[in-house]
């Protein structure tokens, strides 16, 4: 029997990012089958890289089991590049620095995320963020090829639009985060 596959739609925000006193927000949308999950929070100085970080984490806490086959999509480079490229894998074997002998930026969050990748079956997909999908022009069109390039054919122009909607989701839900911090 073939496992089901759990996909997660993540983003993150950050408004003053690098600042001191800024907001952050992150969220993600859990898709099993026909439930969905949406999450998200905040957190008050911060960066958008750490939010991109959080909100797969955060999806990741919601997992009741192990052993699962998940597809991440995320439009955060910093997070994919990290796992396609497999960077992780030399900051390890370097002592968590990089290949200009200074500390991994974001540690505790890369060890926590590595700590979920290796109980699960993980795949990770980029998208082409704020992307609207309400119409069909140029820009839609050349995300569609950067998502095909980035991803590969398996993905039909239907996958597109839907991991398109959810990442747009996601990000509204980071924003949500952000907009509770300004309450």
């Amino acid at each position: 029997m073939e496992k089901k596959t759990t996909n997660i739609y993540t983003d993150g925000a950050c408004s003053g990012n690098q600042f001191g006193n800024n907001l952050g927000g992150w969220g993600a949308v859990l898709e099993y089958g026909t439930h969905r999950k949406e999450i998200w929070g905040a957190e008050r100085n911060t960066t958008n890289n750490r939010m991109e970080m959080k909100a797969l984490i955060g999806a990741f806490e919601k997992l009741t089991r192990d052993g699962l086959r998940i597809n991440v999509f995320s439009d955060s480079s910093y997070l994919m590049d990290c796992f396609r490229k497999k960077w992780y894998v030399n900051w390890q074997r370097n002592g968590w620095l990089t290949a200009n002998k200074k500390p991994v930026e974001n540690r505790d969050l890369w060890e926590e995320l590595l700590s979920y990748t290796k109980k699960h079956d993980v795949s990770f997909y980029r998208v082409k963020g704020h992307v609207s999908i309400e119409r069909d022009d140029a820009m839609m069109r050349k995300a569609f090829c950067k998502f095909k390039e980035w991803n590969g054919d398996s993905f039909n122009h239907d996958d597109f639009l839907h991991a398109t909607a959810m990442n747009n989701l996601a990000d509204a839900l980071a924003n949500r985060g952000i907009d509770s911090l300004r309450e």
